[in-house]
């Protein structure tokens, strides 16, 4: 079977939007391909929101999330793997949802001299993967106010 990740993305998203509710992402920034502008994360995790208002060109397809958004003024791409999404919760009511590990989910740092796992196509940016943080600690859901 297929990934229920982007399914449950895109219906979160939708439902908060329905309820006038800002959703925001949780983003595994360790993971090989995910392109995020570097310095707003912590501890190898970020909280992008993904609102109408912040982001243009929303796509979410069932292998990657993608948009267009300013961070410090500066427009940026933003590409995550659907395996590096690792949550959407509502800003002003913590609501929301955090995805467990699948099947086939890239392990974190994938290099591209690595051999994907089951399931995935190793297709993705050919940009360098972020350095992982030592001592990372488990990843957590946190108020962004």
């Amino acid at each position: 079977m297929q990934s229920s990740r982007p399914y449950l993305l895109r219906a979160l998203h939708e439902w908060m939007l329905d309820n006038d509710a800002t959703p925001h992402v949780l983003v595994d920034e360790t993971q090989y391909g995910v392109q995020v502008p570097q310095g707003y994360g912590q501890d190898g995790m970020v909280v992008l929101s993904i609102s109408p208002s912040a982001v243009r060109d929303l796509s979410i397809t069932n292998t990657d999330l993608s948009f267009s958004a300013r961070f410090a003024g500066k427009p940026e791409n933003v590409w995550v793997p659907m395996s590096a999404v690792k949550g959407i919760f509502s800003k002003e009511t913590g609501e929301g949802m955090q995805f467990l590990t699948e099947p086939g989910d890239a392990p974190a740092s994938l290099s591209p001299d690595d051999e994907p796992g089951p399931g995935s196509t190793g297709d993705g940016p050919d940009d360098t993967p972020p350095a992982t943080p030592s001592g990372s600690k488990r990843p957590g859901l946190r108020i962004v106010r």
